[in-house]
């Protein structure tokens, strides 16, 4: 196995475990919900495997369905957000995404930022309108889509200057 493989396979173990022994029990004020397990589907290398990214993203999605007791909607957004990824990367980076030289887990610069807030934007969205199902909930989607992005957000960054490789 090659040390790409092992890492990958550690970040879905970690994030995973993180999401399902910490911040599924966090809800602020009764409607924002952090959801950094999204970041294995970010942080995916870019010329990595595409099919084995669907698979990992549906298996991702799936085993926090069977946590989260929720029907399938994790899978779908996290689908959603693995079949999208190459269109938010191509909007992000531009060419440097077709030379695939991007490298996610450097210093914050407004090409990874709109990439990560995009991708996270995407997942909830589609995460927060299969929990509704119902057009009548519009704002409360809006609502609950924008906060936890937010939130979301600010771990995700925080967890990615964590695990940033130091540069000597």
């Amino acid at each position: 196995m090659n040390s790409a493989l092992l890492v990958n396979i550690f970040r879905f173990v970690l994030l995973l475990a993180t999401q399902i022994i910490v911040f599924n029990n966090m809800n602020f004020f009764g409607f924002i919900s952090p959801f950094p397990y999204v970041l294995f589907i970010i942080l995916y290398p870019v010329n990595g495997n595409k099919s084995g990214l669907l698979l990992a993203s549906f298996l991702l999605g799936l085993i926090m369905d069977m946590f989260s007791n929720s029907g399938g909607i994790h899978a779908t957004a996290c689908l959603a957000l693995a079949y999208f990824r190459p269109f938010l990367f191509k909007f992000s980076f531009g060419l440097s995404y077709e030379y695939q030289t991007v490298k996610l887990n450097d210093v914050l610069t407004p090409e990874r930022f709109s990439f990560i807030l995009l991708s996270v934007v995407i997942h909830h969205l589609v995460l927060f309108i299969l929990e509704a199902f119902q057009f009548s909930f519009f704002w409360d989607i809006l609502l609950r889509t924008v906060l936890s992005t937010v939130f979301t957000i600010i771990i995700c960054i925080i967890i990615i200057y964590l695990i940033k490789p130091n540069k000597r």
